[in-house]
């Protein structure tokens, strides 16, 4: 079993800060995507990754409350997260503004996906903490953890998905869609590889 290290108190306090601004800046990216959706069945897929992201955003502040942490506290990389998310959401709509439909669902894809790797990757460090540390916080990590690792999986490899067969189909060659992710029900780093890998015996 491995060895339960000490991790430093005020950088998780950062990581959470920058979890809960990630989720909320989510919510206002996938409510600029599903307008920019021109593909019915993504649409469905954010519709869905939207309730899962405020539902996200309610599991954080159950953890903020139970450890004592005020939600609305900031920092400078939360004000840098803030940043980001806004900054998506203008070039959706910036998109949606002067660009052709088609256009406009890949930016809306690109910036989804982007937003989603800081996600997953907050999520895969909480994990870890909650894995790893010896502190009080763990339990209370760990069980949060565990409640959206599936989801934040399935967000980022899937529309990771759908905007590379969207861009394929973008520049005149055969798509496969949905996304051999969404066929093949991909909930790791490994089954996404698989399933790119194989979208040739899908076409």
């Amino acid at each position: 079993m491995a060895r339960k290290i000490e991790y430093d108190t005020a950088q998780l306090r950062e990581l959470l800060l920058q979890a809960l601004e990630t989720e909320r800046g989510g919510i206002q990216i996938y409510e600029n995507a599903i307008q920019s959706a021109v593909n019915e069945d993504l649409k469905q897929e954010w519709q869905e990754y939207l309730e899962e992201t405020r539902t996200h955003e309610k599991v954080l502040l159950n953890v903020f409350s139970e450890l004592g942490i005020d939600p609305e506290e900031q920092s400078p990389g939360r004000a840098v997260v803030a940043h980001q998310g806004q900054s998506l959401v203008a070039a959706i709509q910036m998109a949606r503004k002067n660009a052709d439909a088609n256009a406009a669902e890949l930016v809306a894809g690109e910036c989804v996906v982007l937003a989603e790797t800081k996600d997953h990757m907050n999520w895969h460090l909480i994990g870890h903490v909650a894995q790893h540390g010896t502190g009080p916080e763990t339990r209370v990590l760990q069980a949060a953890f565990e409640a959206v690792e599936k989801d934040e999986d399935h967000h980022l490899y899937h529309t990771t998905g759908w905007t590379r067969e969207l861009w394929i189909q973008s520049l005149g060659f055969p798509a496969v869609l949905p996304p051999p992710e969404e066929v093949k029900h991909v909930e790791s780093a490994i089954g996404a590889s698989r399933a790119e890998q194989a979208r040739g015996k899908l076409l």
